[in-house]
């Protein structure tokens, strides 16, 4: 079976990205973009999807959007936080990166009180812009 990731090397290591979102153009869209730019990427589009990728891709970041659909992007963020708790991960799961296409100050206080590392606007989405947020969280 042929794996869902596809990407390449980043200094070394494949920094493997699971990207949720409710919008199939969407999911193609920043797919294509963040391969482009080296990133090994996966989707989901519904929150078992994402769950079920999770437990069996064990992503380094999940991309989750905050506008997802009849679900609460914060609350699958919770879910998959606490998932990864009970799977064993000791930071808690994949780190979680929320993404819209609103602004983050918006959302701030939610975005804060979740176990998300920060915030990106779907506009400014790039390998780069996930690397960093990554890096200021270590």
């Amino acid at each position: 079976m042929q794996s869902a990731w596809s990407g390449a090397m980043i200094k070394g290591m494949v920094l493997r990205c699971l990207l949720v979102d409710d919008s199939a153009r969407f999911l193609k869209s920043a797919r294509a973009l963040l391969e482009h730019q080296g990133l090994a990427v996966d989707v989901a589009s519904t929150a078992a999807e994402a769950a079920q990728r999770v437990g069996e891709q064990r992503p380094d970041v999940v991309l989750l959007d905050i506008d997802f659909g009849d679900e609460s992007g914060f609350q699958l963020a919770q879910n998959l936080h606490a998932y990864g708790r009970t799977m064993g991960w000791s930071a808690g799961g994949p780190r979680i990166i929320m993404i819209s296409t609103h602004a983050g100050r918006d959302f701030e206080e939610l975005i804060d009180a979740s176990p998300a590392i920060g915030f990106l606007a779907k506009a400014s989405l790039s390998a780069g812009a996930i690397q960093e947020l990554l890096r200021g969280c270590r």
